[in-house]
């Protein structure tokens, strides 16, 4: 077991955050597992969608951190989705089954792609509230697999592992972001050959966002200044498809910042939500001195 998995923190998560499978779909064997913290009353809940190789409790430490603090933070895990129409639609319907009209997403790596599709799906009609991308993309061919992507769910689950841990750094590193590579090996290892392959087809398939749909959408690019799976050049492309962005820089972190740098990583995703305490969207149940204070300000803005 890695270092995280053994740590206070993460068994007090798995003691006290019940995991629940939901199929919202006709097909009963396409579940998703889901990791649910904070108030029922809160309709714009931050939603935190996982990389490629990466389960629901992931985003324990966001979960527990922000949680705590009033927000309500639900982490999914997908089904074996194999077509990006097949998972937009899957995740409209898990959102009308819990009753969410519009969500904050947080994605990373294929995370944050799938999320960015999903507002793209939903632009007319929209129901993200707002993204935060972590270490993410907007085009599949930076993996420079899409003719092979049609044949990954016949690999072997060794295959496929190898080909996601590739990815991974294994020069000399710090030694909690050592132990967040530690902790995903041991989820990548949990997944089944089939749920891997669909992730990967997903990943890899050809497709792109158009940023254009996302105009109106409030994004915040979350990225680390170190090394990790993605090039500075992809890095800046996301930045160019969404120039009024705002930035959250990580000095370090690698590929898994909310994992190794998880407090400045919680930080960053209060402030992008702080905004939206105010109205419908809001994320978090206030406090009564917190919305006093509010009404206060409100009232003082008026008075002037």
């Amino acid at each position: 077991m890695s270092d995280i998995s053994k740590s206070q923190e993460y068994m007090s998560f798995r003691s006290t955050i019940p995991q629940r499978k939901v199929v919202v779909d006709d097909d009963n064997t396409k579940e998703w597992t889901l990791y649910e913290a904070g108030p029922k009353t809160v309709k714009s809940p931050l939603v935190c969608f996982p990389p490629a190789s990466g389960t629901a409790d992931v985003y324990f430490r966001q979960i527990l951190g922000l949680s705590a603090l009033g927000y309500r933070v639900i982490a999914v895990e997908y089904p074996m989705y194999w077509t990006m129409k097949e998972f937009v639609e899957g995740f409209r319907k898990l959102m009308d089954h819990l009753g969410l009209d519009k969500v904050h997403i947080f994605g990373s790596s294929l995370g944050g792609f799938l999320a960015q599709k999903f507002a793209e799906y939903t632009a007319r009609s929209p129901r993200v509230g707002s993204l935060i991308l972590c270490n993410s993309f907007y085009d599949t061919s930076i993996f420079q697999q899409t003719n092979s992507a049609p044949t990954f769910w016949m690999m072997p689950a060794v295959v496929l592992k190898k080909m996601v841990m590739g990815s991974f750094q294994k020069s000399e590193m710090e030694s909690n972001i050592a132990d967040s590579i530690d902790f995903m090996v041991e989820r990548l290892d949990s997944m089944s050959q089939q749920a891997l392959a669909s992730r990967l087809t997903l990943n890899c398939m050809n497709c792109y966002v158009e940023p254009q749909k996302l105009r109106d959408v409030d994004v915040t690019l979350m990225d680390v200044f170190d090394d990790c799976a993605l090039s500075i050049n992809v890095r800046e492309e996301m930045c160019k498809c969404y120039p009024d962005a705002k930035r959250a820089h990580l000095k370090t972190g690698g590929n898994f910042p909310y994992l190794s740098r998880s407090m400045e990583v919680n930080v960053f995703l209060q402030i992008h939500l702080r905004k939206y305490d105010r109205g419908s969207l809001r994320a978090r149940e206030l406090t009564e001195e917190e919305m006093s204070i509010l009404t206060d300000s409100d009232a003082g803005t008026d008075d002037s």
